[in-house]
C-alpha cells in the first residue's frame, strides 16, 4: 500500500479480499464446496458466486461496462437466492474462472476511471443511485470481506482450515491442544455467564 495513492490503497484491499475468498476453496471436493453449513444455506461456491455476481455489477454495468456472459443468479427472474448457490453445472472450475474474468473486468474499470468517476446503481433507492467509483470501490471492498469472513468461518466447520491466506493464517499461535482448551475455558465462561 502506498499511503498516498487512495485508489491503489482502495484496490489492494479489493485484491485482499477476493484472494482470500478464493482460498477458502483449496483443496475440497464439489460435496464440500457446495454443504449448506448453516440454517440459511451458506456454502463456499455460493459465497464465492455471489460475490462475483455483485462485483460483476457494481464494476461492471453501474459504470456503463456490462459484462458479457455472467453465470446467472441475479436476473429480475431468477430464483430467490440463485446468487448463493451453484447448479451442479456450475463446477468449482466454472464458478472459479468467471470470478476471475470479473476480477480483470473489474480491474480494468477501475484503471480507466479516477475515483470521482459517476456511476448508476439501478437496484438501489432513487435518491442514492448516483455514486462515485470511490463509494462503489469501498462498497465491494466491505462486501467481499464479509463473505470471506463467511467463508472462513464455513471452511473452519469443514475442515478445521482457518484465517486469512495459507501463507498468514494471522490466527493466535496454538496447537491443537491448545485451541481446545481455549475453546473448553470459553466454554465455561459462557456457561458461567448464562448462570450467573
Amino acid at each position: 500500500m502506498s499511503g498516498s495513492d487512495t485508489k491503489a490503497d482502495l484496490h489492494h484491499y479489493l485484491r485482499t479480499a477476493r484472494e482470500a475468498l478464493l482460498w477458502k476453496l483449496d483443496g475440497l471436493d464439489e460435496y464440500d464446496l457446495r454443504r449448506p453449513l448453516t440454517p440459511t444455506g451458506t456454502n463456499l461456491l455460493g459465497l464465492v458466486k455471489h460475490v462475483a455476481l455483485t462485483e460483476a455489477g457494481y464494476l461492471g454495468a453501474v459504470f456503463g461496462r456490462p459484462l458479457d456472459d455472467v453465470l446467472p443468479g441475479l436476473e429480475d427472474d431468477a430464483e430467490t437466492n440463485a446468487d448463493m448457490w451453484a447448479t451442479l453445472d456450475e463446477s468449482r472450475d466454472r464458478v472459479e474462472a468467471f470470478y476471475r474474468r470479473v476480477w480483470q473486468h473489474s480491474d480494468a474499470t477501475i484503471e480507466a476511471l479516477d475515483l470521482d468517476a459517476i456511476g448508476r446503481v439501478p437496484w438501489w433507492p432513487a435518491e442514492h443511485r448516483e455514486v462515485t467509483l470511490h463509494l462503489v470501490l469501498t462498497h465491494m471492498i466491505a462486501e467481499a470481506h464479509r463473505h470471506a469472513g463467511h467463508a472462513d468461518i464455513v471452511r473452519e466447520l469443514i475442515d478445521g482450515a482457518a484465517g486469512l491466506r495459507a501463507d498468514n493464517n494471522n490466527l493466535a499461535p496454538g496447537d491443537a491442544t491448545w485451541w481446545q482448551d481455549y475453546r473448553a475455558r470459553l466454554q465455561q465462561v459462557a456457561e458461567a455467564a448464562r448462570d450467573a
